[in-house]
């Protein structure tokens, strides 16, 4: 199945959450020097069924064997392809606070294709400095890095009532897509992609989890 096959083709919201989880363990399994692997064994690594594995790499094309399983490093490298993990995106962090030196000090990113290029802060303090050898700018700087660097992606680690405004400076400047670390679900233009983080969300879901376990 060729890339305009795959964009004529609606995948399931649930399905493209999963991908990265395959991805995740395929890359473990690499590590390991794993050449291949069933579905039953995929499904009790990431605890769904292997019905649901078949399922949901059919999706593609399927990539399997019958008698075989899947070539691990094959199946790891076509996931990867269809999220978009054969290229590499530049990025930039809003907000030099405690969220975004935890972002810009994970190791993991530019691992994944993702290359954190600067930060931006409204802080003049900060502006100026270096996180983790990255470069801190002033909010002024923004747009005019952006464009010159030709970024993809932002960050956005800063408090929600400012969160809006600076999503539309982002996209005004042909940012592709937002990480959004506000509490707020921000309106932008059909063009611009975002993923929201919602960390108080996955702690109630952590907390209904602990209830339903204590029934």
């Amino acid at each position: 199945m060729d890339g305009a096959e795959e964009g004529k083709k609606k995948i399931s919201e649930a399905v493209i959450r999963r991908l990265p989880r395959y991805y995740r363990y395929l890359s473990e399994l690499m590590s390991r020097n794993v050449e291949r692997i069933s579905s039953k064994e995929l499904s009790r690594s990431l605890d769904i069924t292997a019905s649901q594995v078949r399922q949901d790499l059919n999706q593609f094309g399927g990539f399997g064997q019958q008698g075989y399983g899947y070539n691990v490093e094959y199946l790891q490298k076509e996931i990867g392809r269809i999220l978009g993990l054969n290229r590499r995106y530049s990025m930039i962090i809003v907000g030099a606070g405690n969220l975004g030196r935890a972002i810009c000090n994970h190791q993991n990113f530019d691992r994944r294709g993702f290359h954190i290029a600067a930060l931006f802060d409204v802080n003049p303090e900060a502006a100026g400095r270096e996180l983790n050898h990255l470069p801190v700018y002033g909010m002024e700087q923004m747009e005019s890095y952006i464009t010159e660097h030709r970024i993809d992606i932002a960050a956005l680690c800063i408090p929600s009532n400012r969160a809006q405004e600076v999503a539309m400076r982002l996209c005004s400047c042909g940012i592709k897509g937002l990480w959004n670390f506000s509490s707020i679900e921000l309106k932008v233009p059909a063009n611009v992609k975002v993923e929201n983080v919602h960390l108080t969300e996955s702690l109630m879901t952590l907390s209904y989890a602990i209830k339903e376990s204590e029934r």
